[in-house]
C-alpha cells in the first residue's frame, strides 16, 4: 500500500501531521482543535478509528492541546517519552488529561512497531521538558519529522540524512527576527540553540548534505511574525542552486501554518 502524508497545520497556532496507508495511520502532535483534526482527516476519507497511535514531539501547547481529547474520545494511545507524558498532564492547555491506559512511554532510539510502521524517536534540542523527532520506516521508505529544533547537532543530522521524505523546521528569517518587535529575551530564546531553526541554517544543512535518495522536503513550523513562505522556500532553493544541486525529482514545499496541505502520496 502507498504511504501518504498530510499536514493538518504547521505553525505556532497549532501543529499536527498524519502519516498512513489506505487502511491505517498515525498522528504526530495534536496542537489543533480536535474538530479541526477530525475534519481535516475526514476530508480525505480518514476516520479517527483508523488512527493507531498519536506520537508527541514535546509538551508545548501548540503541539499538545488536543492530545487528551483525541485520546479519550477516540481511544487513541499516546506515545511520548515519560517527561513529555508528564508535561502533557501538568499542562494548563490540556483540559482532558491522559489516563494510565492511554499513556505509552517510549525510549529514544528504541523502535516502536505499529502494524507495518517502525517508529523511532530521537533527541532534538529544544526548551521543553523533553523533545524528540521521529523516524518512520515503512517498506523501503524513511520519513523523518524534525520540528522545533534548536540546532542540527550530530544526532538530529544523522536522522535527517536518512530521510527519503523530510519534514524539517524553517521557523524564522534572521533579518526579520532581529529587526522585528520581539523583546530581546524572546529573540535570545529563539536563537540560543534550544529554540528554533532559521531558514538559512535549514538551507545550508540541506545543501551540504543533499542525497539522491531524498524525494520530498516539507518546510514546517514557519513563524507568522518572522518568516514568509516564499522567503523560506527561496532561501532553501538558492542554497541548493548555489551548489548546483538538481532538485528536478525533489518536491520542495512550505507547509501552511493554519490550513491543511494536500495529501501527498509518497514514492
Amino acid at each position: 500500500m502507498a504511504l501518504k502524508f498530510l499536514s493538518l497545520g504547521s505553525g505556532s497556532s497549532g501543529n499536527s501531521y498524519f502519516l498512513g496507508t489506505e487502511s491505517y495511520g498515525v498522528l504526530f502532535d495534536a496542537g489543533l482543535p480536535c474538530s479541526q483534526i477530525k475534519d481535516g482527516l475526514n476530508s480525505h476519507h480518514i476516520g479517527l478509528e483508523q488512527i493507531m497511535g498519536l506520537f508527541v514531539t514535546h509538551d508545548h501547547a501548540d503541539h499538545i492541546k488536543a492530545v487528551g481529547a483525541l485520546s479519550s474520545k477516540y481511544n487513541i494511545p499516546v506515545y511520548a517519552t515519560q517527561p513529555v507524558l508528564d508535561g502533557i498532564n501538568s499542562s494548563f492547555f490540556v483540559r482532558e488529561k491522559l489516563d494510565a491506559t492511554s499513556r505509552r512511554p517510549i525510549e529514544k532510539n528504541t523502535p516502536i512497531q505499529i502494524k507495518d510502521f517502525s517508529i523511532t524517536a530521537f533527541n532534538v534540542p529544544h526548551d521543553a521538558s523533553d523533545c524528540v523527532g521521529y523516524l518512520v520506516e515503512y517498506e523501503q521508505q524513511k520519513w523523518v519529522l524534525a520540528t522545533d529544533v534548536g540546532l542540527i547537532d550530530d544526532e538530529v543530522g544523522k536522522h535527517l540524512k536518512m530521510a527519503n521524505h523530510l519534514v524539517i523546521e524553517a521557523n524564522y528569517d534572521a533579518e526579520m527576527l532581529f529587526s522585528g518587535n520581539y523583546p530581546d529575551v524572546l529573540k535570545e530564546r529563539i536563537t540560543n540553540g534550544k529554540g528554533h531553526l532559521c531558514n538559512s541554517d535549514t538551507a545550508n544543512f540541506l545543501a551540504a548534505n543533499f542525497s539522491s535518495h531524498l524525494r520530498n522536503i516539507w518546510l514546517c513550523h514557519l513563524s507568522g511574525e518572522n518568516n514568509r513562505a516564499e522567503l523560506a522556500y527561496c532561501t532553501v532553493r538558492e542554497a541548493l542552486d548555489f551548489r548546483s544541486i538538481n532538485i528536478e525529482n525533489v518536491n520542495l514545499v512550505t507547509l501552511e501554518r493554519a490550513a491543511p496541505s494536500k495529501m501527498y502520496v509518497l514514492e
